[in-house]
């Protein structure tokens, strides 16, 4: 028997979604077509916050990085996925595929603290507003942000070591669309209990630790938002969270979905769906939920617009004075 690990590399092969050359050229153009929206989407908003001064706060802050993340998040998943939908080239070296899953790790743990900041961030700016300027300081919101980088990278780190480690007989085929944790441990020959209890003791403390700061802000924000008289006070206090609590659902909901269980009960249609939905969709949609559900954002685009507008209207009325002076001599 065979016995591959990392002392001698070799390569994997990425088997997919299916098997149909049908169907693999309609999820290229679907998935080409969400990772532009995705890439311009996520971009543009980087921009309009930087272009803003108006945005420059804690939540926009907060806001970039997620941008960021999703970005670089899609770029990890998404152009291998199509490479391998559209060549028969479905190959991935052993320091690739590892590569791959150690950013995905990285990028999902930093995506879950950073959702949890974003939420705290609601929370003094509904509950205690009036000290908001003193508690969301940039000197709080770069360690926030800093913070949530270190456990993604230490998170990661664990994930990639203790299965990095073990020893590949059974297979080099991975059943699935890039370099997941189940479908990558179903080929190990060595024993993968300790692996997964560890994996599944880090996945469950970003979970935990993730989730108690978050439910903890939104349930003072709801008693706070219940206890407003006027309904458009209560409508307005809501609306400045609404974005983000939905995008919280959507992320959270997959990933515990597909994460917070046996693998062992690793599904390859269901958990693929749900795969394809938080590491192509959602970061499409993140954008989309922040900008159209968001007044400030709108304003911003509109401000932008307009004073490019101006700027245009200035340089023609410069060009038509340049070219008077020049027909008057």
């Amino acid at each position: 028997m065979n016995i591959w690990n990392h002392t001698n590399e070799f390569n994997f092969m990425l088997m997919g979604l299916t098997d149909s050359k049908e169907i693999q050229i309609v999820l290229s153009v679907l998935f080409l077509f969400i990772y532009m929206a995705t890439v311009l989407g996520n971009i543009g908003m980087m921009l309009i916050i930087r272009l803003d001064v108006q945005l420059h706060t804690p939540m926009y802050f907060f806001l970039t990085h997620l941008s960021f993340l999703d970005l670089i998040y899609s770029t990890v998943i998404t152009p291998k996925t199509l490479e391998n939908l559209l060549t028969s080239r479905k190959s991935i070296s052993f320091m690739g595929c590892f590569s791959q899953l150690y950013l995905f790790a990285l990028l999902a743990v930093t995506e879950c603290f950073i959702l949890s900041s974003m939420a705290y961030d609601r929370y003094v700016a509904i509950c205690n507003p009036l000290h908001y300027p003193v508690v969301m300081s940039t000197r709080r919101c770069h360690a926030l942000i800093s913070v949530s980088y270190m456990i993604g990278a230490m998170d990661s780190s664990g994930t990639v070591f203790h299965i990095i480690t073990l020893n590949f007989c059974k297979s080099k085929v991975i059943h699935h669309f890039f370099c997941d944790v189940f479908p990558i441990l179903a080929l190990s020959c060595s024993d993968t209990h300790d692996a997964e209890v560890t994996i599944f003791i880090l996945a469950g403390i970003t979970v935990v630790l993730s989730l108690i700061p978050l439910s903890s802000s939104y349930a003072s924000i709801l008693s706070t938002i219940l206890k407003i008289n006027s309904s458009s006070g209560k409508h307005k206090a809501f609306s400045t969270c609404a974005s983000h609590l939905l995008g919280v659902t959507v992320f959270y909901g997959t990933v515990i979905f597909t994460y917070m269980k046996p693998s062992k009960s690793y599904s390859l249609g269901k958990d693929q769906i749900a795969s394809v939905f938080y590491t192509i969709v959602i970061p499409m949609l993140n954008p989309l939920i922040y900008s159209l559900r968001n007044k400030e954002v709108k304003s911003a685009v509109l401000r932008l617009v307009k004073r490019k507008e101006g700027s245009r209207i200035e340089i023609n009325m410069d060009l038509s004075s340049f070219f008077y002076m020049i027909m008057s001599n």
